[in-house]
C-alpha cells in the first residue's frame, strides 16, 4: 500500500468539491492508495511518467492529479479539479 500525501494546494480544492462528490473522490483515494500506476498518465505521450490522473464523479467532472513515488511507496494529491458545465 502506499501512504497518500494531500498537498496544500489539493486540499484547499476539495473545499471547493460539491459535497455529492465527497464519495466519489474517496473512492479515489481508496484506489490509488493500492494501484496508483491503474490511473492513466497526465500526459499521453509519456506513458509512463509518475503524474498520473484519476477520473471521479458524474461523467468524470473530477480529476485528481496526482504523483507516484515508487521508492517512498508515497501517492502526492498536487490538484482536485472539478469542471462544472452549466
Amino acid at each position: 500500500m502506499y501512504r497518500v500525501v494531500v498537498h496544500p494546494e489539493a486540499a484547499d480544492q476539495l473545499a471547493e468539491l460539491p459535497a455529492s462528490t465527497l464519495a466519489d473522490y474517496a473512492r479515489v483515494l481508496d484506489a490509488i492508495e493500492v494501484v496508483p500506476w491503474n490511473g492513466p498518465p497526465h500526459h499521453e505521450g509519456n506513458p509512463d511518467w509518475a503524474v498520473r490522473r484519476w477520473p471521479f464523479g458524474p461523467g468524470g467532472a473530477g480529476q485528481v492529479l496526482y504523483l507516484v513515488l515508487d521508492r517512498d511507496r508515497e501517492v502526492h494529491v498536487l490538484r482536485v479539479l472539478w469542471l462544472e458545465i452549466g
